[in-house]
């Protein structure tokens, strides 16, 4: 058979670092990403990127680790070089949590306890973690996708799919990284948004990333900017940004670090986590009339894309060599 012509939906970071995974994996194949939006108006260029494990309740804890954190882990060398660094980050609670282990301590480096002299720093906490992870500054990040994917001779274009059967005519198989676009899509009932708003402030003297225990309140220096979030609204579909959570973000992060009562040129920034109980990384076949495309599914990362993105990718790439190999048979049995 010619060439097989493989689609990916979606240019955020799922959909670009699985189109540069097939690339690799699948050299032979004519590659195209569509999607409606590309950088700086991806939800992936709202996202804080840090390397903090996010649980997917009904996945096993051991079976995330090995495949989907991991490689990010080893792929953290190329990250810092294009849009990253690894930080040292305090972690603090305002009172002990009953795992004071967490089940990611030994994905970060250096894990500790946060000293009595660290916490004084947090009167309001009277427990914290130490520890060093990656921090990747999104939109350079997608940028580079982009470059290294354009390379390789990837086509990218702009258009909004409605329906994945609208491609059976074009391509050989369909990879649907569309992310909270999914729920539109397929019709999803497990996937619903997860709002999340952030502000994005110039306070270049704000080295230190200070994260409150519950995830919600975070400050994170980055390339450019500071982000300090957050928000974490279930089921809330809104863009818009709003001026009370503006205020309480602000005051929240304030709390934490006094000095950036100073911070200027404050950007605020809407962004909706596809968010499901696990991620959906499968192969389908869709038929209508005795024809058939063959779709390979990864979406649904919520609050964890960054972490695990690579992982998902590297493993939806090997679910579209299995396709391309279904139909290299089923072309040959043809000719029998």
């Amino acid at each position: 058979m010619a060439a097989p012509k493989v689609a990916v939906v979606g240019a955020g970071v799922i959909g670009l670092s699985t189109a540069l995974c097939i690339t690799e994996t699948c050299p032979s194949c004519s590659l195209t990403i569509l999607s409606d939006q590309f950088s700086p108006n991806t939800t992936s260029d709202v996202a804080a990127g840090m390397l903090i494990p996010h649980i997917y309740p009904v996945t096993p804890v051991c079976h995330q680790q090995a495949g989907l954190w991991q490689p990010l882990c080893l792929f953290a060398k190329v990250v810092i070089a294009v849009a990253g660094s690894n930080i040292s980050l305090w972690q603090v609670f305002k009172n002990t949590p009953k795992e004071e282990l967490p089940f990611w301590s030994d994905v970060v480096l250096g894990f500790r306890p946060m000293t009595k002299a660290e916490l004084q720093k947090f009167p309001q906490h009277q427990f914290g973690q130490a520890f060093t992870t990656l921090k990747c500054d999104c939109p350079p990040y997608l940028l580079w996708l982009e470059k290294r994917l354009k390379a390789t001779g990837v086509q990218m274009h702009t258009r909004k799919v409605a329906d994945l059967w609208e491609l059976h005519s074009e391509y050989n198989v369909v990879v649907n990284c569309a992310g909270i676009g999914a729920h539109q899509l397929l019709g999803d009932k497990e996937l619903f948004p997860v709002r999340g708003q952030v502000l994005k402030v110039h306070a270049p003297w704000v080295k230190n990333f200070i994260r409150d225990g519950d995830g919600l309140t975070y400050i994170y220096p980055g390339i450019h900017s500071v982000t300090l979030g957050g928000t974490r609204e279930k089921e809330s579909w809104s863009l818009s940004p709003d001026a009370g959570t503006t205020k309480d973000i602000f005051d929240r992060c304030c709390s934490l670090e006094p000095s950036l009562q100073g911070a200027k040129e404050i950007k605020v920034k809407v962004g909706l986590r596809p968010s499901r109980q696990c991620v959906r990384l499968q192969r389908e076949v869709l038929s209508q009339g005795g024809v058939k495309l063959l779709v390979v599914h990864n979406y649904g990362h919520g609050a964890g894309g960054f972490s695990v993105h690579w992982g998902t990718a590297k493993e939806a790439a090997h679910l579209v060599r299995e396709c391309i190999a279904a139909l290299q048979d089923s072309s040959a049995r043809a000719k029998l």
